[in-house]
């Protein structure tokens, strides 16, 4: 497993890294999404604060529920779950689709995601899924990159175009020997995906599987997020997931007022 980087003190936070939220914020975020407990020297090295500045600002969010002890080291605390689970946008949508997502899933006996935009990724806010054979490791919560997805290229496809400017003005993370890191194809690709009404992505991020993903508006045209069928290669059926999946989309968009 890749050892998260060191980052330089207030990366991407701005004048509001010297706020004592911007502070508490680097910490929370440097808990990954596999991860259970850190180390005081770990979360200073991280974020880039003091180990005298993380233990103040700790103790504060100990108080407050967001961090909890585990013995010497720390952990995101239940507090932090229960504010997550009340964000509207994303709690809609979670349970209005999730009864779609579980007949496709029984459909196609592969696992079956519902990812949001989240700054420059992409968060999976569901998964269906029936074994552990049924697709790659993935969980609720997790973070990819959107490059080299079915579902971050499908939410690059149908946003505004500055979205595409910001993920190229950063070198494309190679994640496997066939992921896109050449800016003008990824553009092509983007291109393509709007004409075909979906994405598809094979073995981009973890040598085989494949996704196939297509956009989810609300009614109004609004784009809500992308779905995703994820499957090994040597059993995918990409024509047949396309299908699928545009006619779940449709029924989303006719049926439901999640805007």
């Amino acid at each position: 497993m890749d050892v998260p980087r060191a980052r330089p003190y207030g990366e991407g936070l701005g004048a509001g890294a010297n706020s004592v939220l911007g502070k508490a914020r680097l910490i929370l975020e440097a808990f990954q999404i596999d991860e259970l407990d850190l180390s005081l020297s770990e979360l200073s090295r991280r974020t880039g604060i003091s180990k005298a500045s993380v233990h103040r600002l700790a103790q504060e969010l100990l108080e407050w529920g967001m961090l909890e002890r585990s013995g010497a080291e720390y952990r995101l605390g239940m507090r932090a779950f229960e504010l997550g689970s009340r964000v509207p946008r994303f709690r809609v949508l979670r349970d209005e689709v999730r009864r779609y997502m579980e007949n496709l899933h029984h459909a196609v006996k592969e696992a079956v995601h519902l990812g949001v935009l989240d700054g420059l990724e992409v968060l999976y806010l569901e998964k269906i899924a029936g074994g552990p054979q049924a697709a790659r490791p993935s969980r609720i919560a997790g973070r990819m990159p959107l490059h080299c997805t079915a579902t971050g290229k499908i939410l690059l496809a149908y946003s505004p175009p500055t979205l595409l400017d910001d993920v190229l003005a950063r070198p494309l993370e190679r994640l496997t020997p066939s992921t896109v890191i050449m800016p003008g194809a990824l553009r092509e690709q983007v291109r393509k995906i709007r004409t075909a009404g979906h994405a598809v992505e094979l073995e981009e991020t973890v040598i085989g599987y494949c996704s196939v993903a297509v956009p989810l508006f609300g009614s109004s045209g609004l784009l809500l997020g992308a779905l995703s069928i994820t499957a090994p290669t040597f059993r995918a059926d990409c024509t047949g997931y396309a299908a699928a999946l545009t006619a779940v989309s449709r029924k989303v968009a006719l049926t439901h007022q999640i805007n």
